[in-house]
């Protein structure tokens, strides 16, 4: 479904990605880990749209997508969530999510403006698009409050409860499982294996490397910009490379 070649991004002189590829399986969990510093974020950026490659090609069933605006890359059908929650604070947690399904808003702007019946019926859809999926996340019980209002676990799930809305077949998590703890992690673990089991792409990144092996299908591994290891979770834990990347070589030891 996804396709990543050949890709690059420099600041500078400074190499972000060096020649970075890879393939993503449809309904696949795939995870992507290294060292800060490695890239990862900067891999899901130019995926997302929010940065430009400096050479090589993202493509999504086919077509290339590297290049085009965040927008553009959105109705390709990708969506985001962030390690920091971005949810809009001033917004109730069900318009949150009703943001998300908005791209299915087909009312113009005076049908909206005026309250007519075609904007009313919008309205109605939206509405039960965000419910179905903050049900499926569990926040049913809260889609009143102010998204500020929740703890940071809950704020995670109404962004992937947005994300969900916008109808995307791959999701881009971006630490998913920062500042949780275990009990969080292990729900998180959970949700995200149904998520897969609604017919979505994951691909993400974290740093909780027991949270990563217990869910992922496969595993890519970054190491200063460049591919280092890709394999399931069991090659990548037993590979020599990833130990040393990470842990110091034994010679260091």
């Amino acid at each position: 479904m996804l396709w990543v070649t050949e890709l690059s991004k420099s600041f500078g002189g400074l190499n972000a990605l060096k020649d970075v590829s890879f393939e993503v399986a449809p309904s696949e969990i795939k995870a992507v880990i290294g060292p800060n510093g490695a890239g990862k974020t900067t891999l899901f950026n130019i995926i997302a749209g929010t940065l430009r490659p400096t050479s090589g090609s993202v493509a999504m069933d086919g077509t290339e997508i590297s290049g085009k605006t965040a927008a553009a890359i959105g109705m390709a059908g990708i969506a985001r969530t962030f390690q920091q929650p971005q949810v809009f604070t001033s917004l109730t947690v069900m318009e949150n999510v009703m943001l998300g399904a908005n791209r299915f808003h087909k009312c113009g702007t005076l049908s909206s403006g005026l309250g007519l019946g075609a904007a009313r019926r919008a309205e109605k859809d939206l509405h039960e698009i965000a419910e179905k999926w903050l049900a499926f996340v569990g926040l049913d019980d809260v889609f009143q409050r102010q998204a500020c209002e929740l703890p940071l676990g809950q704020q995670k799930y109404v962004e992937i409860a947005r994300a969900m809305a916008t109808g995307s077949r791959v999701l881009l998590m971006d630490e998913p499982a920062a500042g949780l703890d275990d009990t969080e992690t292990g729900e998180l673990g959970e949700l995200i294996t149904r998520i897969r089991g609604t017919g979505m792409t994951v691909l993400l990144i974290d740093h909780h490397i027991d949270f990563v092996m217990s869910l992922a299908d496969s595993v890519l591994v970054l190491n200063f910009g460049q591919w280092l290891a890709e394999g399931t979770p069991d090659e990548i834990r037993n590979s020599q490379a990833v130990i040393d990347a990470y842990l110091g070589s034994t010679e260091d030891a």
